[in-house]
């Protein structure tokens, strides 16, 4: 059955006074989410070693040797320290009482530096650490422990 202003339609273009239905047929849309999912169990643990080292240097250190040289003279003033050479001269006086005073140089401390050198060896633990990384595949979620 047709309708006289469709045929008139079809022939001239449009109908006058209609507007073009369009009625969609399908529909997509599209929802984006996200998850966790753990793909391995990475463990990190700080190990610690020990390891000897020898120890093999040449040390160099003083020491004084000191010697008391008995001198028994007497002297009108105390005599100040002198050097001879390496060695400090300090002069130790005593006051003696005599039908007067006088001071009697008792005796000399000689003093000289000895340079030592000598061979030192220690074996000495050393420690050490190091970063031990474990992966392991994940666990699911229904297995016990």
């Amino acid at each position: 059955m047709t309708f006289p202003s469709d045929q008139t339609a079809q022939r001239d273009g449009p109908p006058v006074g209609r507007e073009d239905l369009v009625l969609p047929l399908h529909v997509e849309e599209v929802s984006v989410t996200h998850r966790r999912t753990d793909t391995a169990i990475v463990r990190v643990a700080l190990a610690t070693a020990l390891r000897d080292r020898l120890v093999d240097e040449t040390l160099t250190h003083e020491r004084v040797d000191i010697r008391h040289v008995p001198v028994g003279r007497y002297v009108d003033e105390v005599p100040p320290p002198r050097q001879d050479g390496d060695v400090l001269i300090m002069p130790v006086v005593e006051e003696v009482l005599v039908f007067q005073r006088r001071l009697m140089l008792r005796e000399e401390v000689h003093m000289r530096r000895v340079h030592v050198t000598e061979q030192h060896v220690e074996l000495v633990a050393l420690r050490e650490q190091m970063a031990v990384v474990t992966r392991h595949p994940p666990r699911d979620a229904d297995a016990p422990f």
